[in-house]
């Protein structure tokens, strides 16, 4: 006899159905994960100024200058997103963003200056930014559609995508020029 559960839930498309109580859980879950998010942008948008001056090649100077920016209008779509799901836009500490942002920090430090070798740390850091926040953004993205908040959910596939395009950028950057080009540097 076929396990009537399963069944349904593959028929309906549902796994469960979730009561109130879970919902409100999975939505708190899903707030967390935007404060933790409005924290790490912003922290972001600081590290990426140091990025600007302490980068070597004019190309990435402009490709972290331009994600800046970028950036600072992913923290209005998150202002937004918390709107559309009827919540105050409030921050939390990221943990990880702090400590990719040390991890950074500490990469120009012992990196020397108008280097590729710096290049290539700064576009390793920062491309240690970009997958966390893919991650992140694909997994409330994800949460925001099982919860049926569309707008929500539009909104952060647009930050997602604006995410993969600049680790693409950073890997043609450094696969254009910067890898090669510190190769053959010396200490």
């Amino acid at each position: 006899m076929p396990n009537t559960k399963t069944s349904t839930a593959k028929k309906s498309g549902n796994t469960k159905q979730r009561s109130p109580e879970q919902e409100s859980a999975l939505k708190e879950l899903f707030v967390d994960g935007l404060k933790d998010l409005l924290w790490a942008e912003k922290q972001l948008v600081k590290s990426l100024k140091t990025f600007v001056k302490a980068a070597t090649s004019d190309e990435l100077k402009s490709a972290f200058d331009t994600h800046r920016v970028e950036t600072e209008g992913q923290i209005e779509r998150l202002n937004q997103v918390f709107e559309s799901v009827g919540e105050k836009a409030t921050a939390k500490k990221c943990d990880a963003m702090e400590g990719l942002a040390k991890e950074a920090e500490g990469l120009i430090e012992e990196t020397e200056d108008g280097t590729e070798v710096r290049d290539v740390a700064l576009i390793s850091a920062a491309q240690k930014v970009e997958h966390y926040e893919i991650a992140s953004y694909g997994t409330l993205k994800t949460l925001a559609g099982v919860l049926g908040f569309t707008e929500a959910q539009t909104l952060l596939e647009q930050t997602l995508e604006e995410e993969k395009k600049t680790d693409v950028l950073l890997t043609e950057i450094a696969e254009g020029f910067v890898n090669e080009a510190a190769k053959d540097e010396t200490k």
